[in-house]
């Protein structure tokens, strides 16, 4: 993969900071690989239907990384369900380096790469669950915050994320304005405000905790 496909160090700077995100020289070189990675394996995986560096940047590391500016994630334990790519949970992972995080995957050829990306990057902390979210349960558990992206089916998510099995008490979900109308009515949660996505006309970041039986 040519290095002028991945944007510079003063470039993701920038993107980051208008997500009002501050990184380091080895977190900025753990993005950069990162997304090596990604561009060299896509074409055989499909991890990610955006192709360019720069939508790449925007939509998947600083979108997945902008809820650390909304709650606490340092330190807390985190399950990022379908996280196909890596998204959000590795992006959470280089910004929140105490973080522990299990990324849910039911792919292997995804889970593969997943793993080659915690390799190459010198990551600890996170791992690889090959499995459906909904054969989880207490293998997950506990976990503070559970975060999902894009995954389409979020009444039966909340469902199976509100199960005592679980263990999960907050939840982080990245979604379109008009799908966040809909989630809000689910039962059992009790929703902050949704907050806008920075440079996005309609995606958003619901935030959610349960309520107690």
């Amino acid at each position: 993969m040519p290095p002028s496909l991945v944007p510079s160090e003063s470039i993701i700077r920038k993107a980051l900071s208008d997500f009002h995100i501050e990184v380091n020289e080895t977190q900025v070189g753990q993005i950069q690989e990162y997304m090596k990675l990604l561009l060299a394996w896509n074409d055989k995986v499909n991890l990610t239907a955006i192709r360019e560096p720069l939508d790449i940047l925007h939509r998947h590391f600083c979108e997945s990384m902008f809820p650390a500016k909304l709650v606490d994630l340092n330190g807390c334990r985190i399950a990022d369900i379908g996280t196909g790519g890596g998204f959000p949970g590795l992006p959470l992972k280089i910004l929140l380096p105490n973080a522990q995080i299990a990324l849910v995957e039911s792919s292997i050829k995804k889970a593969t790469f997943l793993a080659e990306v915690i390799r190459t990057l010198g990551l600890n902390g996170v791992n690889v669950v090959v499995s459906r979210y909904e054969e989880l349960g207490e293998e997950i558990a506990p976990i503070d915050y559970l975060c999902a992206r894009a995954l389409g089916d979020f009444g039966g998510f909340l469902k199976w994320a509100a199960t005592n099995s679980v263990g999960a008490e907050r939840v982080i979900l990245w979604l379109g304005s008009k799908d966040a109308e809909e989630v809000v009515q689910v039962k059992g949660w009790k929703w902050d405000s949704p907050v806008a996505v920075p440079q996005s006309l309609r995606r958003v970041i619901l935030i959610g905790s349960k309520l107690s039986a």
